[in-house]
């Protein structure tokens, strides 16, 4: 199983990109997709929507996690952060049908145990998950990791239980 994890928004948008081979979690790549700032808001939109969907068409996932929103005191900057988020949700959906959103709370449980885990436990379970070396960089890409991570362990779970 190929899972695509998003950290959305909309300057930089973090994916991480894992397959899941007999119970292991092994990392296939990851990066952020940059908009320049210099442009609109739709042009930024436009070009997120058209290079997510490059990535998707290269690795061709069984399912796209996304974190969902949580608001912060800047009202302009999580609007902008939910039109991008719509993107990403419309273009997931469109090219792979299997769309999952988790709560930064339930990325966090799923890798530490612990909802309230810093970024510095999270880094840490990234690269203990994956057999990484160093923390992927930008922490937007260790993010969407973290995310696909939660996905794949949360699927796990479902099946075990449900089994």
């Amino acid at each position: 199983m190929v899972v695509i994890g998003i950290d959305p928004g909309y300057a930089i948008v973090g994916y991480g990109v894992i397959e899941v081979v007999r119970g292991n979690i092994v990392p296939i790549a990851c990066g952020v997709i940059e908009t320049p700032k210099e442009e609109s808001i739709p042009v930024r939109l436009a070009m997120l929507d058209e290079k997510l969907s490059l990535l998707i068409k290269k690795y061709s996932p069984n399912a796209i996690a996304v974190e969902e929103l949580f608001f912060n005191t800047n009202t302009t900057t999580a609007i902008k952060v939910a039109q991008a988020r719509g993107v990403i949700l419309l273009n997931a959906i469109k090219q792979c049908g299997e769309l999952y959103e988790y709560t930064p709370l339930q990325v966090k449980q799923a890798l530490t145990g612990n909802g309230r885990a810093d970024k510095h436990q999270m880094q840490y379970m990234v690269r203990a998950l994956l057999g990484l070396s160093e923390t992927p960089k930008p922490d937007d890409a260790a993010d969407a990791l973290a995310i696909a991570i939660c996905h794949a362990q949360t699927t796990d779970f479902r099946k075990r239980v449900l089994n």
